[in-house]
């Protein structure tokens, strides 16, 4: 899941080192997707480090519960299938666009039918000190955390995740993923066609797509 949709889950939370848990594994892959790191059973003399790892915990959580979903073996197939002939000569490949298509369009969904608010998801991180960030970052063993402190402000500043409430960027939201492996992943006649099928398909799913939020809570309170 993107990362509006893992906020979802603690959209009423007043910790925000533990939103701030729930996205760190994709913001630290989309600093460098080199890090790699394990803090999942770590115990910090700080307790707002520790929020921060029961965040990070959660996250695991929610991915494995989605990916192994039926709705998303449906649903990405379904998009990988729409989107193939789009991508004729582009060296994206479809499961690829449609696993990550399928995840953008979730966080539209929830943004323009008012179940998240992006403003207080920044909030949350706003509201992080960063000493306690590089805290967590050394313990799980990132010794060189500028990198990720680089995109971090970024991340924060540009506020992107706002566009994603505009269903017309979501086809750009894929470009901008992609341009991290491909420098010219699409066409901008290919575009134009995403869009549209983009577009279709979130219409489709408008009316059921809640229905994996709910699956996912059932087993997140099931443990």
């Amino acid at each position: 899941m993107n990362f509006l949709s893992h906020f979802y889950f603690d959209r009423d939370t007043t910790n925000c080192y533990h939103v701030l848990g729930t996205v760190l594994p994709d913001l630290l892959k989309n600093a460098d997707k080199n890090i790699i790191l394990h803090p999942e059973k770590l115990h910090h003399t700080d307790n707002k480090v520790n929020s921060i790892i029961a965040g990070w915990n959660k996250h695991l959580d929610v991915d494995r519960y989605f990916h192994s979903s039926a709705f998303f073996t449906t649903r990405s197939h379904e998009l990988k299938k729409l989107l193939a002939p789009a991508l004729i000569n582009s060296p994206v490949k479809p499961f690829f666009l449609g696993h990550i298509a399928l995840e953008l369009i979730i966080d539209n969904l929830l943004l323009t039918t008012g179940k998240i608010s992006v403003t207080e998801f920044y909030d949350h991180l706003e509201g992080c000190q960063d000493d306690k960030i590089k805290s967590f970052l050394t313990f799980a063993g990132l010794e060189d955390t500028a990198v990720f402190f680089k995109f971090y402000e970024g991340f924060k500043k540009s506020q992107y995740l706002h566009t994603y409430a505009e269903t017309h960027q979501i086809a750009y939201a894929l470009k901008r993923i992609c341009m991290r492996v491909w420098k010219n992943p699409f066409t901008p006649e290919q575009e134009v066609i995403m869009d549209e099928i983009l577009s279709s398909y979130r219409e489709e799913m408008l009316n059921d797509f809640m229905q994996i939020f709910q699956e996912i809570e059932n087993k997140l309170n099931a443990n």
